[in-house]
């Protein structure tokens, strides 16, 4: 079990796992969008903060996994 450990936290420092861990956090912010939506129609501004703080800490995950992609060398065209 140990040694599939080890390959799971290997697999997040190549490009397609990088490119996995992308996807999905960008599809988190899908929930946050429908958290941010929902807080705004019902006035929660408690809510909406979360949501806005939970959209920040998207924007900084996907931020530093596009610098993760650059420092493996990707030469996609979309990342330039």
């Amino acid at each position: 079990m140990s040694n599939a450990l080890s390959k799971a936290k290997g697999f997040k420092k190549t490009k397609s796992g990088t490119y996995l861990t992308i996807g999905t956090t960008a599809f988190g912010a899908i929930s946050v969008y429908k958290q941010a939506k929902k807080a705004r129609a019902e006035h929660d501004t408690l809510k909406l903060i979360d949501a806005v703080v939970s959209a920040a800490a998207i924007a900084t995950g996907l931020a530093i996994l596009y610098r993760e992609l650059k420092r493996l060398g990707d030469d996609d065209v979309l990342l330039g």
